[in-house]
């Protein structure tokens, strides 16, 4: 017996106070968490969290929506800017091809006005 009591001495109760009382609210959490109310409370939380995600997808579906149109409409503008500045270099190529055709009829005309000159 009394090395019973020598061992009980050599155990520090605050320890095993500690550990009982970690068992006691391990198993009572199991229990909690096990409990209808638990899985009710879980299961409103799961579709509030699906509500959300759907909630979050159509937001996202519009933004990309929007996104593709603000694409298109730009992609529309830069074609018709090019279209329109081919247009203007068109033109600018074909006033300087007149003028040089000008220029040489007025130097041929200069050439032809020497010639009955002299």
């Amino acid at each position: 017996m009394s090395n019973y009591l020598k061992c009980l001495k050599k155990v520090n109760g605050k320890s095993t106070g500690i550990f009982a009382a970690g068992v006691l609210f391990g198993t009572a959490g199991i229990k909690v968490l096990a409990s209808k109310d638990a899985k009710k409370l879980y299961t409103n939380c799961t579709a509030a969290i699906l509500r959300a995600k759907s909630c979050v997808m159509k937001t996202a579906t519009t933004i990309q929506e929007n996104a593709e149109d603000i694409y298109a409409e730009a992609q529309q503008i830069n074609e018709e800017r090019a279209a329109a500045e081919e247009v203007v270099t068109d033109v600018e190529e074909a006033d300087v091809e007149e003028a040089d055709a000008n220029e040489t009829d007025v130097e041929e005309s200069f050439k032809e006005t020497e010639t009955e000159e002299a």
